[in-house]
């Protein structure tokens, strides 16, 4: 910026205001609430940061700040400076309020004098300087005695006046040199030159609003309005790709609220009113007006109460505008009581509903009240729904009292042997109510699901319709306060138009009373399970104190998951291992605390009950490669035996399977010790190896895997500890020749540690007979150290290990076969 000492301290300030002006956003009309622009603006308006402005000097204070002398007027010496002398003649003189003066050209250092006329002590004055083109232009306004009353610029200035009368306002070029063009206009705050009366009918939701346009250059376009104290209104975004705002003031001129986006306001003093409109930039602007009253709304359809049910003609619809336009319904409401907004979920994804009370209070939100809706008095509500889409939606939507049985199935039992309820929907905003008769202290569950996919809801409501149980809780189910009628509030929220009845299923039952259930009392290990085959999502354990083996299979051997609980319907266990804290009954429930699940009686399971601990197991060796497998046979889902090892603490056990083994062949295995605690798996036992930490004596669980068929097993151990008590596997070509078959599919050898290299190549080839085979090596600690090796008829693997002598483990197919076993050092090349 180019400044000389010469230049007065007014005009230095002038300039700098007009030059940070230039690079800032637009101040508002007067300083008042602020109203945040909404994240999903469909129309984003450029970022405003409002400037600071100068503080406005009453006229008895102006008299001492400095004035500037008048400069004398060059005479013209050339064409040129005649022709400016000209142009400037033109641009100043009187300036009309709510009217724009444009100028075509300020050149150099000349200096443009507008006069503009107060009537009113104390205004405020609205100007704004437009630049329209060239080298930037700046202003100042002074009082009738020179005092100095504001600067203006690019944007709205409110310039605070003292007393009435002619104000000059002074327009120059920001650096004295070049030419531009410029518009002005003014307009008074409290004698503006025209204000347009908004009619009651204005105010109506009906209403479409008020239209105009804002002309480039305008200071700012009036209206004033009455309405009593309090009214609650809904503001509109004015405009649509320009920026419009404007301020409401009050009847003693302060303002209240702006009008920029869609928000509230509340008329919370006296008026009259005024709305001062502009557009932020100057820009040429049409505008809608609209400011729907909340409070006492009007222009809004009657939307009758509904029963439950399908709603008949007892619904409203409409489409509500896009870009946050609003719709509304008018309710009526005789009596005070719970309300239940349903909109059909594809407008409803799109819009955001309120409900008020008749003083535009706000009763219940989406949000937080989309169970119940609370009319805590009787009268007249609105419910408003904004469209946060870019597209008009069109809605239909019904209101239930939540109070009222009107439309209620008739009244189910929550007993476990009842039937399963179907509920038919025939209307995408229909509500259904299921009655039920429950006794304080009962913990109950209401189970649901569609008969095709679809979202369904339900919650419990008392007799005076006040939602139940609605938070989360580690619990399972809702503990009734009271005796008395209580009710299954469901509906589908899915809805297409092709849809005429959809249905889904209910079952309401008693966690803490299981009527209905068969009883089961623990049973054995090595057969059939105690539960037999039955249908029914519950059962009645009759238990001691202890830890017992619960698992509910499926009559194809599929596992269902339980929940056990206590007669108080607090839960007990939820997965296999189950702690029961005393002696007692307790109810079993398929898939107890997934509410979105209905078990209907087609589904037949038995169920294990077992102690933990197992008892009267069979003893097994850990020589199974020389001693004859133990045989079972799985013939029951949910059937569990037990073997007991021989080995003592500390030893490493690894399993012997044949590899043609199926189905019951392959059982799931848990190893546990003395006191129960699981100590490896059959993964461990197929794979790795399996250390027997704990106590001793240690058992060996088996039951058939998921969805495994029942029928018989085989299977040894053998202990890979210690020194080799396995015959030697020789070096050399010869090596040795093993036999297996049903009774022996297991083959151990070692290998001394003075006859072996510090990597192995060891190789299996079969002879004769039938199947395969598979191999693995153990260090002298008895753990796996290479393989096991894919099945093969022949190959050869080479094992680098530590040193000690190593055990060889060959796992063939329980068929007749015989294999010859060579090592040699894998350094030296084969013969």
């Amino acid at each position: 910026m180019r400044t000389t000492m010469s230049d007065p301290w007014w005009r230095r300030l002038a300039r700098w205001s007009a030059a940070a002006a230039l690079g800032a956003a637009a101040a508002g009309l007067l300083a008042g609430p602020a109203t945040a622009a909404p994240t999903t603006d469909p129309s984003p308006r450029p970022t405003t940061t409002e400037q600071p402005r100068p503080a406005a000097v009453p006229s008895a204070a102006a008299s001492t700040a400095p004035t500037a002398p008048a400069p004398a007027a060059p005479a013209p010496t050339s064409a040129k400076s005649a022709a400016v002398a000209s142009t400037a003649a033109t641009c100043g003189g009187q300036l009309p309020l709510g009217k724009v003066k444009n100028c075509a050209s300020i050149t150099g250092a000349a200096k443009h004098t507008w006069t503009v006329t107060s009537t009113v002590d104390q205004d405020t004055l609205f100007v704004r300087l437009r630049h329209v083109s060239g080298d930037g232009v700046g202003g100042q306004v002074h009082g009738p005695d020179g005092a100095h009353a504001c600067f203006v610029g690019p944007y709205l200035n409110d310039c605070r006046l003292g007393a009435a009368g002619t104000y000059t306002i002074t327009v120059e070029l920001d650096y004295g040199t070049g030419q531009g063009a410029y518009s002005l206009s003014a307009e008074s705050m409290r004698a503006p030159s025209t204000c347009a009366t908004l009619s009651e009918s204005f105010f109506s939701f009906a209403s479409a609003g008020r239209s105009g346009t804002l002309p480039a250059g305008l200071a700012a376009r009036c209206f004033t309005f009455t309405q009593p104290t309090s009214t609650v209104l809904h503001l509109a975004d004015p405009g649509g790709a320009e920026d419009i705002q404007g301020n409401i003031l009050d009847g003693q001129f302060q303002p209240i609220c702006t009008v920029r986006y869609p928000t509230e306001c509340t008329l919370g003093e006296p008026g009259p009113y005024r709305l001062f409109l502009e557009e932020t930039y100057g820009a040429k602007a049409a505008y809608t007006l609209k400011m729907p009253r909340i409070s006492r709304s009007v222009g809004c359809p009657a939307l009758p109460l509904t029963t439950f049910g399908d709603p008949g003609s007892a619904l409203g619809n409409g489409t509500v505008p896009p870009n946050q336009g609003v719709g509304c319904q008018k309710l009526r409401v005789t009596t005070p009581g719970p309300l239940l907004v349903r909109i059909e979920q594809y407008a409803n994804q799109y819009l955001d509903w309120r409900v008020y009370d008749d003083a535009g209070r706000v009763v219940c939100t989406e949000y937080d009240s989309w169970r119940s809706c609370a009319a805590s008095t009787a009268g007249s509500y609105t419910l408003l729904m904004q469209n946060w889409n870019w597209e008009p939606v069109t809605y239909r939507v019904a209101v239930a009292r939540l109070d009222r049985v009107e439309g209620c199935a008739a009244p189910a039992t929550v007993a476990w042997d009842q039937p399963t309820l179907t509920v038919h929907q025939t209307s995408a905003v229909q509500t259904n109510c299921q009655p039920f008769h429950g006794e304080a202290g009962e913990r109950v569950m209401v189970y649901r699901a569609p008969d095709r996919y679809n979202d369904l809801y339900s919650w419990l409501v008392d007799e005076q319709g006040a939602a139940l149980c609605t938070e989360w809780s580690e619990e399972d189910g809702c503990l009734l306060p009271s005796t008395g009628t209580y009710r299954v509030i469901s509906y589908l929220a899915r809805w297409e138009p092709e849809d005429t009845d959809l249905t889904y299923r209910l079952q309401i039952r008693d966690l803490s009373d299981a009527t209905g259930c068969p009883t089961v009392t623990p049973g054995a290990y090595n057969a059939a399970p105690a539960g037999a085959l039955g249908g029914g999502r519950c059962r009645v354990l009759d238990l001691p104190e202890g830890t017992f083996r619960v698992k509910a299979v499926g009559e194809d051997n599929y596992r269902q998951y339980a929940t056990v609980y206590d007669d108080a319907g607090h839960k007990v266990c939820t997965d296999e291992w189950c702690r029961v804290p005393a002696a007692g009954r307790y109810t079993l429930v398929l898939s107890g605390g997934a509410v979105e699940s209905v078990i209907d009686d087609g589904l037949r399971y038995q169920l294990a009950v077992l102690p933990w601990m197992p008892s009267d197991c069979r003893a097994v060796s850990d020589t199974g490669w020389q001693d004859a497998p133990v045989r079972g046979r799985l013939s029951t889902p949910a059937q569990f035996d037990c073997l007991q090892l021989s080995s003592p603490a500390g030893a490493l056990l690894t399993g012997l399977f044949p590899g043609d083994a199926t189905g019951a062949g392959w059982p799931e295995m848990t190893v546990i010790d003395a006191t129960g605690a699981s100590v490896c798996d059959q993964y461990s036992l197929r794979q790795y190896h399996c250390e027997l930490t704990g106590q001793a004596p240690f058992r060996v669980v088996l039951n058939s895997g998921n969805g495994v068929a029942d029928g018989p097993y085989a299977l040894a151990f053998a202990r890979t500890d210690g020194p080799p008590a396995c015959p030697e596997l020789p070096a050399g070509a010869t090596g040795a020749t093993v036999t297996t078959g049903a009774d022996r599919f297991g083959v151990c050898l070692s290998i001394p540690a003075d006859a072996r290299a510090a990597t192995e190549s060891i190789t299996w080839k079969r002879t004769g007979g039938t199947g395969d085979a598979r191999l693995s090596v153990f260090d002298s600690a008895g753990r796996r150290y290479c393989g096991p090796s894919g099945y093969a008829v022949e190959r050869t693997i080479s094992c680098t290990l530590p040193a000690g002598p190593v055990t060889v483990v060959l796992e063939a197919d329980a068929v007749d076969a015989t294999y010859q076993l060579t090592h040699r050092d894998a350094s030296t090349p084969a013969s």
